[in-house]
């Protein structure tokens, strides 16, 4: 014969299972947390740099990529690219592979608004002469 608990002891259980989640949710809200190309980019800005992966983060929401390019003294700066979720890459072609730490590549898109090395990694062209849409679908759009 089951045991049957008594309602305050199974309100008190509801009670706990329900802020138990409560507090999984807030913890998990940063890690989903968005933001529009609008809001990180900007549009006047256009980037165009070459040179080798360095670091690659295939997660979600938005891969990054980082890229050290080398200018005419030299000199090494490391740029980080966001680009479109994992996802939406593969069904377009592009793998992890294929943005491999070493690759040579050619990255078009367009910097951040707040003047770091970052930007959005709307293109990216091997040495090879392959080109990617690596963008998320909102960078790819038309600007209105």
């Amino acid at each position: 014969m089951k045991k049957q608990l008594s309602r305050p002891r199974t309100l008190a259980r509801i009670a706990w299972v329900v802020g138990a989640l409560a507090v999984l949710g807030t913890l998990s809200v940063p890690a989903l947390a968005h933001h529009s190309f609008a809001a990180e980019f900007d549009r006047n800005k256009p980037v165009s740099v070459k040179g080798t992966i360095t670091k690659l983060e295939w997660t979600n929401p938005h891969i990054w990529f980082y890229v050290d390019v080398k200018d005419a003294t030299g000199k090494v700066t490391n740029w980080g690219f966001s680009a479109g979720p994992p996802g939406l890459l593969t069904r377009r072609g592009v793998r992890k592979e294929n943005l491999l730490p070493g690759t040579v590549v050619v990255v078009t898109g367009f910097r951040a608004k707040d003047g770091s090395n970052n930007a959005s990694g709307g293109s990216v062209t091997f040495e090879d002469g392959r080109n990617a849409l690596t963008g998320s679908a909102e960078e790819l759009q038309p600007v209105r």
